[in-house]
Order: C-alpha cells, then sequence, then structure tokens
C-alpha cells in the first residue's frame, strides 16, 4: 500500500512538472504587422504548448535520439543530383526529390547543417514533400557528401556567391515554380547572409532559420564545451585532414589543425575560407553583418535548452529582431539543437511548425489581403 501511495505520488509530481515546466507554448517575439498578426494566428503551432516527448525532452537525450534516427533511418534516393562549377572551378550540388511534380509547384530550397550531406538531410526532405507536397533542392556545400573538394577553398557557413549560384540553376530548371528556404543550423548562416545582402532582390518568398547562432564572432564560445569539441573534431575528420594537401600553403593551417573547438576553428579558418584575415572572414561570412537589411518574411525557431546554439545568442540580438518588419521568432523551453521530438511517438515538431508557417504564408500570399500588404511594402 505504501509503495502504492508512493509511486502514485511520485507520477502526480512528475505529471505537475511536466505540465507546469516543460510543455509550454512558445514565447513569440514580433512587430505586430498586418502579415505577422496573420501568420500567428494561423499557425497552429503556435498556439499550443509544444508538448516535447515525455521519456525524450531532455536536450541531451534529443541529441542521442536525433543522431540515432539519422543513422538508421532509410536511405533516401533522391531523384537527380546537379553538380555546378563555380568560377574558381570548386563545385557545389543541388540534390532534387519531387522532379515528377508539376512545374509550377512551390520548391523548398534545404540548406544543411555543418557537417551535413544529403542522407543526414532525408528526415526534413521527405517530411517537406509528404507534408507540404512540395519539391525539394538541397543545397549541397563545396566538401560535403559525395562533394569533392576541387580547390583550396572551404566555409562551414557557405558561400554566398555558391548559393545565389544554387539559386539561379533552380530557377532556370523551374522557372515558374515559388521559391522558399529553409537553412537548418549552420545552412541557416549563409541563408541569413544571403537574405541580408540581396535585400528585397530574391527570388525566395519566405524563409525559416532553424537553430540559428546569429553572431559568429562570440557564438561558438557559448556552445557546451563537448558538443563543441566533438564537432570541431567531425570538422576536422571530414574536411581538413582529408584534403591537407590543398591547403598546405596557408600560413594559418597549422593553428587551423589545432584548433580544439568550434570558436578556435572559425578564428583560423579565414584563409581557407578565401580571406585575407579573421576580420575578413567575419565581414564577408558572418550573418550578423547584414542581419537587420533582411526583407523577406522570416521565422526564427531556437530553443532556451540549446547546447550548441546558446540562448544567450537569442538574448543578445532580441532589440535587432523586434525592430525588424518580416521576422517572427519563435522561443521555446525545450527542443535542444535542431530535434523538437512531440508527443509520446517523438514526432518533429519542428518540422509541423515550420510546414504550417508556409503553408500560411502561401494561403495569405494568394488573398487579396497580401496584395494590400505588398502594395504598402513596396
Amino acid at each position: 500500500m505504501t509503495l502504492t501511495l508512493l509511486g502514485l505520488g511520485i507520477g502526480l509530481l512528475a505529471l505537475l512538472y511536466y505540465f507546469g515546466v516543460v510543455a509550454k507554448k512558445p514565447i513569440l517575439t514580433y512587430k505586430v504587422t498586418p502579415l505577422n498578426r496573420a501568420l500567428v494566428s494561423t499557425i497552429k503551432a503556435l498556439n499550443n504548448p509544444y508538448f516535447a516527448t515525455p521519456w525524450l525532452f531532455n536536450n541531451h537525450f534529443q541529441l542521442i535520439v536525433l543522431g540515432f534516427i539519422k543513422g538508421f533511418a532509410k536511405p533516401l534516393k533522391y531523384d537527380r543530383e546537379d553538380v555546378l562549377t563555380m568560377k574558381d572551378k570548386g563545385q557545389v550540388g543541388v540534390d532534387w526529390y519531387g522532379l515528377d511534380l508539376p512545374e509550377d509547384t512551390p520548391t523548398m530550397l534545404v540548406l544543411h547543417t555543418i557537417s551535413g550531406n544529403p542522407q543526414s538531410m532525408r528526415g526534413f526532405v521527405r517530411y517537406v514533400r509528404e507534408h507540404l507536397g512540395w519539391r525539394v533542392a538541397l543545397c549541397v556545400r563545396r566538401g560535403h557528401g559525395d562533394m569533392s573538394l576541387n580547390t583550396a577553398n572551404f566555409n562551414t557557413m557557405g558561400n554566398t556567391e555558391d548559393f545565389a549560384a544554387q539559386i539561379q540553376h533552380i530557377q532556370s530548371c523551374f522557372p515558374i515554380s515559388d521559391l522558399y528556404a529553409t537553412g537548418i543550423s549552420a545552412g541557416s548562416g549563409v541563408l541569413a547572409h544571403y537574405l541580408g545582402k540581396q535585400g528585397y532582390d530574391t527570388p525566395i518568398k519566405a524563409a525559416v532559420a532553424y537553430c540559428p547562432a546569429y553572431d559568429m564572432r562570440n557564438a561558438f564560445t557559448r556552445a557546451v564545451p563537448f558538443y563543441s569539441k566533438m564537432m570541431t573534431k567531425k570538422l576536422h575528420k571530414l574536411f581538413i585532414t582529408p584534403n591537407h594537401e590543398k591547403f598546405q600553403n596557408f600560413e594559418s593551417l597549422g593553428e587551423l589543425q589545432a584548433a580544439e573547438n568550434l570558436h578556435e576553428f572559425h578564428q583560423h579558418l579565414y584563409e581557407i575560407a578565401g580571406n585575407d584575415s579573421c576580420e575578413d572572414y567575419m565581414l564577408n561570412s558572418n550573418p550578423s553583418e547584414v542581419f537587420d537589411d533582411i526583407k523577406i518574411p522570416i521565422l526564427i525557431l531556437n530553443a532556451k535548452d540549446d547546447p550548441v546554439c546558446h540562448i544567450e545568442n537569442v538574448y543578445q540580438h532580441l532589440p535587432r529582431i523586434e525592430a525588424m518588419e518580416n521576422v517572427i521568432l519563435v522561443l521555446t523551453e525545450r527542443g535542444s539543437h535542431c530535434a523538437y521530438f512531440e508527443g509520446l511517438t517523438a514526432k518533429p515538431w519542428a518540422n509541423r511548425l515550420i510546414s504550417e508557417y508556409f503553408s500560411a504564408f502561401q494561403s495569405i500570399q494568394k488573398s487579396d489581403e497580401w496584395k494590400t500588404m505588398a502594395q504598402k511594402v513596396v
């Protein structure tokens, strides 16, 4: 009897903790404009609590399961891989999924993670295709996946000119398709940098930045040391060590090879990324430099318990976000880094949110109200 009561008491406390501390509605930060107001009122995920998976709401557990899923999920066979050669002979790729769809079907541009590849992105790619019904164009950066590093030029944050070339190629393949974009973790860096440089002059109609780090100058200093060191070792293994001969003439190579964490790594990546100094590298790659110049609608998603992109990164830039017209910041208590499992069966909540955001935007865009909004913006 005593054990039963004790068990019930522990269960009750667990429920109280879960519903009182874990399951909470997202905190939203945005300027009250007609578009933002319409989006927020339409997106269900923004108006209900995020019920993080009860047996998985710890941020470290979420990352472990995320890694397990990425490693053991069924491989995805893309429809086609297009290889693009840049002016310096470096190569990037566009991997397609959904080429059989009508030409006017919207296309989602996906920008992968810091060490991502077509297979590590297959869960999100499948979700977009199945739930939004859209074509997917995965923009593969230099040296990732099966892309060989033909030149001594590599950047974990991506290259804005490379991304612009990928966009141009995607447009040439489907000229009447509306383009949208999602940058995941480091992929949000090149997306934001491109959007900030382009302002209104981009074919991308709306975007999502999923777990961004904001400012490369200090963001990596806040990452949990274990993850920072682990990710740095992976960057060395995948990109620096195999291409050592290509980089051997750079004076900064020795310091880069000695880097043990993400901050040190990016302080010494500048020559390999095609810059004369670390300051030049920041000016040419850091999304924070041009963040305020992003003009198209963009949703930003961060979690307070993210061990890689620390919550202080978000707080530091809140005043900038509050001043921007078309930005909606979604901040959750849980979610870890690009994990965001929900419910007893650990479904991808972030994927659902992203899908609802683009669906809502597309619906609003087709309405008469949107035409009025667009005229005011122009």
